[in-house]
C-alpha cells in the first residue's frame, strides 16, 4: 500500500511540472483555477473603457451578459474571439481549465454552464491548443477570421472542431454572400476571363482553394500557370 501511495504521489508531482496539476491531469477541475483574479488583480484594467463594472471573478461573470451562442451562428463574436486570442497567444497561453471544464474523452464545457461542447481526449486537446495558437497569430485564413472576430463556431458550428473537420460551402456563403456576389468582388477588368468565382468548375468546394489552418492556394493555377491570381491567407 505504501509503495502504491508513493507511485501516485510521484505521478501527481510529475504531471504538475509538465504543465497540469495532479487533479487536472486526471480530468478534474480545481475550483480555484477558474478565478480570473489569479492573473488579473484588477479586472478593470483588462476591460474595454466603457465596460460596466464586473463583480465576479470567473468566466461565469462574463457569461451572465455574453451568452454562448447555442445555435453556433456564423456571425462575428467579438467577446469569444478577443478572450481566446488574448489567452492563446505564445507566451500568454493560459490553461484551458481556467474557463473550461474537461473530463478527457467524455465532456468539455464552460465553468458553471450546463451542456458539453464535445468529448476530446488528451491528443485532441493538444491538437486543439495548437490550432488555437495558429488561429490567434497566423497570417493565414484562420488568423484573418480571428482578426474579423470570427471564432471556431463561425466556421465549424456549435460542436467542438476535430482535426479532420471540413467546412461546407453553405457555411462560407452565409457570411461571404452568394457565388454571384463573390464573382462581382473578384472580377478583374484587366483579366476578365480570370475570375476564380466564375469558372467552368461549377460547385467546387470553397476549401479547395481556401484552407483554414494551412496555406491557401488558387486551384485554377494548377492548370492555368499563366494566370495572375492571389488569395487571402496564401502567404
Amino acid at each position: 500500500m505504501k509503495r502504491i501511495g508513493m507511485v501516485m504521489w510521484v505521478a501527481l508531482i510529475f504531471s504538475f511540472f509538465c504543465g497540469l496539476s495532479g487533479k487536472q491531469a486526471w480530468g478534474i477541475r480545481e475550483s480555484n483555477l477558474s478565478s480570473c483574479s489569479r492573473c488579473h488583480v484588477d479586472l478593470k484594467s483588462v476591460l474595454p473603457p466603457r465596460h460596466d463594472p464586473v463583480t465576479g471573478k470567473d468566466i461565469a461573470a462574463c457569461l451572465s451578459c455574453h451568452h454562448p451562442s447555442g445555435a453556433g451562428g456564423a456571425e462575428p463574436n467579438p467577446f469569444s474571439t478577443r478572450i481566446h486570442r488574448a489567452h492563446s497567444k505564445p507566451r500568454a497561453e493560459v490553461n484551458c481549465l481556467v474557463c473550461h471544464t474537461w473530463v478527457p474523452g467524455k465532456s468539455f464545457g464552460l465553468v458553471k454552464q450546463k451542456g458539453s461542447l464535445g468529448s476530446p481526449d488528451r491528443n485532441n486537446m493538444e491538437q486543439i491548443k495548437k490550432i488555437f495558437q495558429s488561429w490567434s497569430t497566423s497570417s493565414r485564413l484562420d488568423g484573418l477570421h480571428a482578426k474579423g472576430n470570427v471564432s471556431c463556431r463561425g466556421c465549424h458550428g456549435q460542436k467542438l472542431p476535430t482535426i479532420d473537420d471540413t467546412v461546407e460551402n453553405d457555411r462560407c456563403i452565409s457570411c461571404h454572400g452568394s457565388y454571384e456576389k463573390l464573382a462581382e468582388k473578384t472580377a478583374s477588368p484587366q483579366f476578365p476571363n480570370q475570375n476564380p468565382h466564375k469558372s467552368h468548375l461549377v460547385g467546387l468546394a470553397c476549401t479547395k482553394c481556401h484552407a483554414g489552418h494551412s496555406r491557401s492556394q488558387v486551384y485554377c493555377l494548377e492548370c492555368h500557370k499563366n494566370f495572375n491570381m492571389k488569395i487571402p491567407g496564401g502567404s
